[in-house]
C-alpha cells in the first residue's frame, strides 16, 4: 500500500437552505440492498475509538451510512445532508446516529476519523468482487488500465493546489480491465504528476495499459526491470531504431511490428529493447510501445482498445454517482491500494 493523499468528504455550506424532495428520497429496500455487502466487509474491522476523553458522536457505521446516503440523494454539501438527517423520517431513523449529529461533530468525524476502517472495507469488498466476477480476456494476462482524473475541491482545501481561484484533486486509478473494477486508487493535488504512480499501481507480471501522457523512455526501462509489463500509446513522431522486424499479414490492419529502441541516442533513448506495434483504426494511426513479446500484434491492439473501459468508468463515476467534488478539507497519507 503506497503512501499518498486520500480525502473523504465535507464541503463549504451553501447560503440557500436545502429543499427536501420526498419524491426522490431513497427507499429503505434499495439502501439496505446496497449496504448489505458492506456489513459483511466490516467483519474483522479494527474498532474506531474516540480521540481524547469525549465519546464518539458518530460510529464508523454511522459515517459510512451518511456517505452512501450523500451520494444516493445527490447532495451538494454537508449542510444539505445534515438538514435531511434531521428532517427526513427515513434518514433520521436509518442513517443518522440515534441522538442526531451536529455540524461540528460531523465535520470532525468525516475529516479526521475512519480512514483505517474505510480501507478495511474497501479491500474486503474488492477481494469479494474479484472472487465473484468472471475474468475476461484471460489469455491476454492481468490487464490494469491506468489513468488520472481531476475532481473539484473547495477553496479551503489548501493542499489541493491547481491554479489561482481553483482547487482540484487528482485521482490516480488502477482499473482491472479483466473484471471492470477499480484495484488501486491514489489521490494528490490537481498538479500531481501521473507517471510515478504506475510503479505503485502495478504488481510484477501485470500489464499496465496507458495513453500517450505516460510515455517516458526511462520509465519504460524501469518497468521492464521491475518485471511490470506495459502497453502504452506513444507519439507518432517518436524517433526509433529498428532492431528486428516481424512478419505482417498483408490483409491486417497492422502496418508495423518490430523490436526497437525508442528516443534520441545520448538524450532519451531506451536502454532496453521493446516492441513497437503500429495499426490503423477508422483512419487513425496508432503507435503502441509494449514489453509484451508473447502476444500477436492484433492482441496488442486489442489490449489498447480495452483501455477505453477506464474512461467509461470515470464517466460513470462522475455522472451517475455525482462524484464531482470532494467534501473533506484535510488530507491523509493513505491510499486505497
Amino acid at each position: 500500500m503506497g503512501e499518498n493523499f486520500v480525502s473523504l468528504m465535507i464541503s463549504r455550506s451553501y447560503k440557500m437552505p436545502y429543499i427536501l424532495n420526498h419524491l426522490s428520497s431513497v427507499n429503505a429496500p434499495s439502501f439496505h440492498q446496497l449496504y448489505r455487502p458492506i456489513q459483511r466487509a466490516m467483519i474483522g474491522m479494527p474498532p474506531l475509538v474516540a480521540q481524547g476523553h469525549r465519546p464518539l458522536k458518530m460510529t464508523f457505521e454511522d459515517q459510512l451510512k451518511a456517505l452512501i446516503f450523500f451520494h444516493l440523494e445527490e447532495h451538494t454539501s454537508a449542510q444539505h445532508l445534515l438538514q435531511v438527517l434531521e428532517e427526513d423520517d427515513f434518514a433520521r431513523n436509518i442513517i443518522a446516529p440515534e441522538e442526531g449529529i451536529k455540524k461540528s461533530s460531523f465535520a470532525e468525524a468525516i475529516n479526521t476519523r475512519g480512514l483505517e476502517q474505510l480501507m478495511h472495507v474497501y479491500q474486503n469488498l474488492q477481494t469479494e468482487a474479484v472472487s465473484i466476477l468472471p475474468k475476461e480476456h484471460d489469455k491476454l494476462g492481468d490487464l490494469i488500465g491506468i489513468d488520472g482524473s481531476l475532481i473539484d475541491s473547495c477553496l479551503s482545501m489548501h493542499w489541493a493546489d491547481y491554479r489561482k481561484g481553483a482547487k482540484k484533486a487528482k485521482v490516480h486509478l488502477g482499473f482491472d480491465l479483466n473484471r471492470g473494477i477499480p484495484r488501486k486508487i491514489f489521490l494528490t493535488d490537481g498538479k500531481g504528476a501521473e507517471r510515478p504512480f504506475v510503479s505503485m499501481i502495478l504488481s510484477p507480471g501485470q500489464t499496465g495499459v496507458m495513453d500517450r501522457g505516460y510515455q517516458a523512455h526511462d520509465l519504460f526501462d524501469r518497468w521492464q526491470e521491475e518485471k511490470k509489463h506495459f502497453v502504452c500509446r506513444i507519439k507518432a513522431g517518436t524517433k526509433k531504431i529498428c532492431i528486428e522486424t516481424k512478419e505482417i499479414n498483408q490483409d491486417s490492419y497492422i502496418f508495423y511490428d518490430a523490436i526497437v529502441l525508442l528516443g534520441t541516442p545520448g538524450v532519451n533513448q531506451t536502454k532496453k529493447p521493446l516492441r513497437l506495434v503500429g495499426y490503423t483504426v477508422d483512419g487513425t494511426r496508432y503507435w503502441v510501445a509494449t514489453s509484451r513479446f508473447d502476444l500477436t500484434a492484433e492482441q496488442i491492439a486489442l489490449i489498447y482498445k480495452l483501455r477505453w473501459d477506464i474512461e467509461k468508468f470515470f464517466a460513470w463515476w462522475k455522472r451517475h454517482l455525482k462524484v464531482y467534488h470532494l467534501i473533506a478539507r484535510r488530507w491523509s497519507k493513505y491510499s486505497l491500494a
